[in-house]
């Protein structure tokens, strides 16, 4: 299992065993030596992981003293006891908080907003123990506020436990739901009736299902089951608690159906039957639908549509595009949209009479999202903004006045906000188009050529990155490192064209534009030439092994956290979990001219004999949505075929999944890991 090669404290780098094995793909036969490390009962698999691990222990060992100091750094930024906004609904006040030394969150409620700590509903920390991984999904009471529903993970596989707990005992009553999955819940109007959803074998959510309270799962009546691989199913309780929606989602359509939340055994109701590349979802306005659609326009517009009939529309208001809506949240007198316009995010109110206007948050890059309203007849609207130099801050705004008030800034303790600055630039991509980039630095780092750089991206799934403030990454700006946010093509950032230009046969422009944005900042003096390093996760952990296999020569180091690297393999095995629905955003390689497309880019096909930068690479053994063996097959090529020595390991952690360890601390210590050899290689 092992090989000889550098060693750090003794302990040698792992070297993958090479069995010989062939794909069958429309491109020709492939050879893929590693295709083994797919059996995860192949004991070889879990000695091989645990040798990676022992190594990267290694060099983390060998860096200790900046870890402790960057993990230090962290958490003296964090004010670790800590309140959040309490939020109102009907007669309850509910929030959350944070101890000094725990983990986890403990959720509260009290009747009034300053006694809204009284009564403690769920303290994630016991619920936790003796776990070494551990995660909420569900949170949800039931409009009498009498219980709780509620799930967890303890192995990171995504697979919950969903209970129920009586608020005024305490006690979770003997219901159990087990293997419920993130597909959301709904409660009916009487509290006595949940709604949940259910994966196939390929963790796919799949099927709606009504639990009776009192009954065993066993009981449980099949709702909704949705039996083409390509959609997914969500379900949710609309604001105003009168209507349950189903929806039912592919990459490019959508169904809808409706239960009235006081009749929760009634049929679903079709709106209207999926066709290709249309999508919808609807809202209950009180006396009217509102239906958020790409019917004729590209970038969404608003429709209404009669209680009667959700499927008769009527436009309320126009596509602009270029301007993509991409929510619309219902309450009883207006709407607010969430949109992004001009590569940034915002709000805009709508009301009843026509008129609207927009929230006006930042003139800095920056985010803003839709805080919990659960109040359908607010006159105001809770939200939260931050950007790449200011913390989280949640405010409250009257719709109409726009009198604002800030309720909660996310502490900062020992930093000063004012020394940093951000900006956003524009880099021209190969065919023109030109690209977004966010950047931030302390103020005493010029651009004169001298700075290391962190370069992060994502550019997958229409999904718009916004800029986010992060205490850990000051540990990088106070020692002179500029971090820039790439917004490549196959976001959504520009519009629904923006992500149409790099999906399916034009991924490619994804990586090309983050590798034209390196090049932007480079020439203008943001980063030295020889110091940039490229971070990513999932899909961003895609964009990182593409680039770093298209251009090595321009990256120094490279962070690829649970990447996508084995696309073409992966994408032809409709047997594994999510390729069937991910089709529509890649394409199926079982057929040309996607097989060769893809081929072009897929960063472990496209691994060769050459110089690569230093790489830190990392998994998660109960990763449903990328299999540990796909990270892990990439770091045994590379180490085998790579001409260099450079630095090059993988943490996979072994008891949990995609989003890597729970608890916040552990969080934390993580991200110093990161940060270290983010600074070690670029020194």
């Amino acid at each position: 299992m092992l090989g000889r090669a550098t060693t750090l404290r003794g302990v040698q780098p792992p070297i993958a065993k090479q069995v010989p094995h062939t794909w069958t793909r429309p491109t020709g036969p492939a050879d893929d030596p590693w295709a083994w490390l797919r059996d995860r009962d192949d004991p070889d698999t879990i000695a091989y992981l645990e040798a990676e691990n022992r190594w990267s222990d290694t060099w983390f060992a060998e860096h200790s003293p900046l870890v402790d100091t960057i993990f230090a750094e962290i958490k003296s930024r964090v004010q670790e006891t800590d309140l959040w906004a309490p939020v109102r609904k009907d007669d309850w006040w509910y929030v959350g908080r944070t101890e000094e030394g725990s983990s986890y969150p403990i959720h509260c409620r009290g009747r009034s907003a300053a006694t809204a700590t009284d009564q403690v509903m769920l303290d994630e920390n016991a619920e936790a123990a003796g776990h070494d991984y551990f995660a909420i999904n569900t949170f949800d009471v039931n409009p009498q506020h009498t219980l709780l529903a509620w799930s967890s993970d303890t192995d990171g596989s995504e697979q919950y436990t969903m209970r129920f707990r009586d608020l005024a005992t305490g006690e979770d009553l003997s219901d159990a739901l087990e293997g419920t999955t993130w597909g959301g819940t709904a409660w009916s109007a009487d509290g006595r009736t949940l709604f949940y959803v259910t994966a196939d074998e390929q963790m796919r959510p799949s099927c709606v299902w009504r639990h009776t309270l009192g009954t065993p799962q066993s009981d449980d009546v099949k709702v909704y089951e949705e039996d083409d691989e390509r959609f997914y199913v969500y379900i949710d309780l609309t604001r105003s608690g009168e209507w349950i929606v189903i929806d039912t989602a592919s990459k490019i359509s959508t169904e809808v159906r409706l239960i009235p939340a006081d009749r929760p055994d009634a049929e679903p109701l079709l709106v209207r039957e999926r066709t290709p590349d249309l999508e919808y979802g609807l809202e209950h306005w009180g006396d009217r639908w509102v239906v958020l659609t790409n019917l004729d326009a590209t970038d969404f517009r608003l429709m209404t549509a009669p209680i009667e009939q959700p499927h008769v529309w009527t436009e309320l208001t126009p596509h602009v595009a270029g301007h993509r809506i991409t929510s619309v949240e219902a309450f009883a007198d207006h709407l607010v949209l969430h949109e992004w316009a001009d590569a940034q995010p915002r709000l805009r109110v709508l009301f009843r009479d026509g008129t609207e206007r927009v929230l006006h948050v930042s003139d800095e890059p920056h985010d803003v999202e839709l805080e919990s309203n659960p109040e359908w007849r607010a006159t105001t609207v809770r939200y939260t903004l931050q950007s790449l130099t200011t913390p989280a801050s949640v405010y409250e705004e009257d719709v109409r006045t726009g009198e604002r008030a800030l309720l909660k800034q996310t502490p900062a303790p020992g930093l000063d906000l004012g020394q940093y600055t951000a900006e956003r630039l524009w880099a021209t991509a190969a065919d023109g188009a030109q690209v977004p980039v966010d950047i931030v630095r302390h103020r005493d780092t010029m651009a004169d050529g001298t700075a290391p750089m962190l370069v992060y991206g994502y550019g997958s799934y229409e999904a718009s990155t916004p800029p986010w403030f992060s205490v850990a990454r000051v540990s990088l700006l106070d020692r002179g490192h500029v971090w820039a946010l790439v917004h490549p093509r196959g976001g959504g950032e520009l519009g629904r064209e923006w992500y149409l230009q790099g999906k399916l046969e034009h991924k490619r422009n994804t990586f090309t534009d983050t590798i034209a944005c390196v090049e932007h900042l480079v020439a203008q003096g943001w980063a030295h030439p020889e110091k940039v390093a490229i971070r990513g996760g999932s899909a961003g952990g895609l964009l990182v092994g593409a680039c770093i296999t298209m251009r090595p020569d321009l990256f120094r180091a490279a962070v690829a956290e649970v990447p996508f690297v084995d696309a073409v393999t992966t994408m032809s095995d409709p047997s594994i979990p999510l390729t069937v629905t991910e089709w529509e955003e890649w394409g199926d390689p079982r057929t040309e001219p996607m097989a060769s497309y893809m081929l072009s880019y897929s960063p472990y096909d496209q691994t060769v004999a050459t110089a690569y930068p230093a790489i830190y690479i990392t998994a998660g053994l109960n990763d449903p949505r990328v299999s540990y063996h796909e990270p892990a097959k990439w770091i045994a090529k590379l180490r085998a075929v790579r001409t260099n020595d450079a630095t090059l390991m993988m943490r996979c952690e072994m008891d949990a999944g995609h989003g890597g360890p729970s608890g916040r601390y552990e969080v934390w210590r993580d991200e110093a890991r990161v940060l270290a050899f983010v600074l070690t290689e670029l020194a």
